[in-house]
């Protein structure tokens, strides 16, 4: 394949409620991502040993919390990945029939907050099918990002130049050969930052699943403010710890963004 026709002029610009990854170029040892997580983490330190207690005991009854949320994040992951890549792979099907399904389902999820599907999932289908907290949990943040990464996937896959697929038809490539040993892998590094983002804005977005009962770190939180009356400092705390979680993995999303890109900051 010709070596200009591997490099795709074509950006992804995606707005979404993650927070903005790094650039994987930047080298400056101060910058806002590095400012925010030293702030959140001396503000965390300094609130729970130098603050009233309520602070240290709010901290230490999150835990259980933290570890249900990454639980639930990591199975909706797994779920809406490739849900989502399926549903951009139906986005830019010629199959008249695909693309309609794919396209109807993209509208309607799109459409409707993640916290109606959550109680639709949890409360009305429990009429005809009772399903427990964590499969209610799942379904519903997979579902609804399913979409959103569908969008992401086929902005990406389109994002790759047409000659690229001609050029690999000519070899003799069907077009699943060509689709996933030519353009998705060029498209992955394109793709690679907002589904990064997509899933830290999927493990913010766990916290509505405590409507349910589910006890993740809002839950317990929630929990402790009730038990104790300390609102102020319960939601804190929680705040902060969200915040230092989203920014480290935003981190490391951008660290696996610069090792996809090593290869073209060396040409």
């Amino acid at each position: 394949m010709d070596k200009d026709e591997g490099q795709s002029n074509a950006n992804i610009i995606m707005v979404t409620d993650g927070p903005a990854i790094p650039n994987p170029r930047e080298r400056r040892l101060i910058n806002a991502w590095s400012i925010a997580l030293t702030g959140a983490v001396l503000s965390l330190l300094l609130l729970c040993y130098m603050g009233p207690s309520s602070y240290r005991e709010a901290l230490l009854f999150l835990p259980d919390g933290i570890l249900l949320t990454f639980k639930l994040t990591a199975l909706a992951i797994c779920c809406a990945v490739p849900l989502g890549l399926l549903t951009g792979l139906g986005r830019i099907s010629r199959n008249r029939c695909i693309n309609l399904i794919a396209s109807t389902y993209v509208e309607v999820i799109r459409g409707i907050p993640l916290l109606v599907q959550v109680f639709y999932i949890y409360f009305a289908l429990s009429q005809f099918l009772r399903i427990q907290g964590v499969p209610a949990a799942v379904i519903a943040v997979s579902v609804c990002y399913g979409a959103y990464m569908g969008e992401v996937f086929r902005a990406g896959i389109l994002a790759i130049p047409k000659g690229q697929t001609e050029a690999a038809r000519s070899l003799g490539f069907n077009r699943f050969q060509t689709m996933f040993y030519v353009v998705l892998p060029q498209a992955w590094r394109t793709i690679l930052p907002p589904v990064g983002n997509e899933c830290i804005a999927m493990l913010k977005d766990t916290a509505l699943v405590s409507v349910i009962g589910m006890p993740d770190m809002m839950q317990r939180a929630r929990s402790f403010a009730s038990q104790s009356y300390a609102y102020f400092e319960a939601y804190t705390v929680v705040a902060l710890v969200y915040l230092i979680i989203t920014l480290l993995l935003s981190k490391i999303v951008s660290v696996i963004e610069a090792r996809l890109n090593y290869y073209d900051r060396r040409k």
